[in-house]
């Protein structure tokens, strides 16, 4: 896990040790997932930078004011409801850590509040665009191969990108044709996969995955491997996606788009939303149940063609 200090190079030294007592505190105490931890630390870097730029020293320093500065400061630059919560939820969470351990004797995010996010509808591709994507891989390079089996695994079993880069190869169960996947905070789930991303699983670590190990690396049983023998990162997933998604002749793909278009698929197929649910690794079915709206446009014009009096 990237270290705090990694992350601020320039924090005063007594927000970096208080900043530095949280991340402990969620990893350790809390025991909640690496991703997790590592996005409170990427959130709450740009909390102390936004700080440091008012020559504010200590977290028990702030005012409300300056926090509601700080998500209009997020607002300008383009983020959405959804992600200036997310920030609020980070410094809120890392006050009552403060709070409790008598760090701060107040919380000036208490009075800070966000509507909840809008629940928009995902972006989901069409299984033509799927297909065209997944074709754009020069699959008799190595890196080309790689990069199939991976959009071919994003589609198939609707990943997200941290899961396909967290990918065991003992997690790909190939008699059963199941793959174990491990989600947030760590759920394990089990979803199906097909033969052909199997296939091509299967021909990327016979043909590609063979070359990049390095004696003096330790790659682990990670699937996923850069050049260099090192496991693939989430960066690296969004721009495989992205550039695959461009040669087809189709802008602003990203790696979630693929797990969108895996439900959407599935539910326009018939499938039972519980499946689906479960498949995805979804807590609440709610969360699910967002994907039966998409194809609302296509019922209606079910509607219209065979209704007689439609």
């Amino acid at each position: 896990m990237t270290s705090v200090q990694d992350r601020i190079q320039t924090s005063s030294a007594m927000m970096l040790r208080e900043l530095k007592q949280f991340t402990h505190h969620i990893a350790l105490e809390r025991g909640l997932a690496e991703n997790t931890v590592s996005s409170y630390g990427i959130d709450l870097a740009r909390f102390v930078e936004f700080l440091e730029q008012r020559s504010i020293q200590s977290f028990a320093n702030v005012q409300t004011a300056q926090i509601l500065e700080f998500l209009a400061m997020l607002a300008d630059m383009g983020l959405g409801t959804s992600s200036r919560t997310r920030y609020l939820y980070s410094i809120r969470s890392m006050y009552k850590f403060l709070c409790n351990a008598q760090i701060s004797e107040k919380n000036p995010s208490e009075l800070v509040d966000l509507p909840k996010p809008e629940r928009l509808l995902p972006e989901v591709l069409s299984y033509p665009q799927i297909a065209s994507i997944l074709e754009q891989p020069d699959t008799t390079r190595a890196d080309g191969l790689r990069n199939r089996a991976l959009l071919e695994i994003l589609y198939a079993c609707g990943l997200r990108a941290s899961e396909a880069c967290g990918l065991q190869q003992r997690d790909i169960l190939w008699e059963a044709e199941v793959v174990r996947v491990f989600g947030k905070g760590s759920k394990e789930r089990i979803v199906p996969i097909g033969t052909t991303a199997l296939s091509w699983i299967s021909q990327y670590k016979r043909l590609a995955r063979a070359l990049w190990i390095k004696e003096d690396s330790d790659t682990g049983d990670t699937l996923f491997l850069n050049q260099r023998g090192k496991p693939l990162s989430r960066m690296s997933v969004w721009n495989i996606v992205h550039d695959a998604a461009a040669q087809a002749g189709i802008s602003e793909v990203h790696p979630h788009m693929f797990r969108h278009s895996f439900a959407t698929h599935l539910l326009e197929g018939g499938a039972n939303l519980r499946a689906v649910q479960e498949m995805l690794g979804h807590a609440d079915i709610a969360t699910t149940q967002i994907y039966t709206h998409i194809d609302r446009e296509y019922i209606k014009e079910v509607h219209k063609s065979f209704h007689p009096r439609a």
